[in-house]
């Protein structure tokens, strides 16, 4: 019978809450990560680029990079990627950022991209959540 080590991981460098969990991790045979929904904040709790995707979306990339490094993965490990843009938001400019990030990988990851009325701080112009795969 396999054993499953599920960890929960609140890094240094992203913003801590006690509503939520950064990180959850799965080992078994591998490992499945699982990173809750990542907001324009920076490790203080502040809000970064209010009213402009790009910044927001720079910085989103940014801490997802935190994220990733912080429990051994990178973003070849990242299989699925749910974003989540408050209604009427351009996102070309989010794209324009991610493409930074994630460059010209092989295989890109599935992805869901969600309009919604509002995120949790009306400051925040988009989200975004990770699943990544380590071997």
């Amino acid at each position: 019978m396999s054993t499953v080590k599920v960890t929960h991981v609140n890094p240094e460098g992203l913003i801590k809450n006690p509503a939520f969990t950064n990180i959850v991790t799965v080992e078994g045979s591998g490992k499945t990560v699982y990173i809750g929904e990542i907001n324009a904040n920076d490790a203080t709790g502040n809000v970064v680029g209010k009213g402009d995707m790009k910044t927001q979306a720079l910085q989103v990339m940014e801490n997802m990079q935190v994220a990733l490094q912080t429990v051994g993965a990178d973003w070849q490990h990242v299989i699925k990627w749910t974003v989540y843009a408050v209604q009427g938001q351009d996102l070309r400019p989010g794209y324009e950022a991610f493409q930074q990030y994630w460059g010209k990988r092989q295989h890109p990851p599935v992805i869901t991209m969600l309009y919604v009325p509002a995120l949790s701080n009306p400051d925040y112009l988009m989200g975004m959540e990770a699943v990544a795969v380590l071997p």
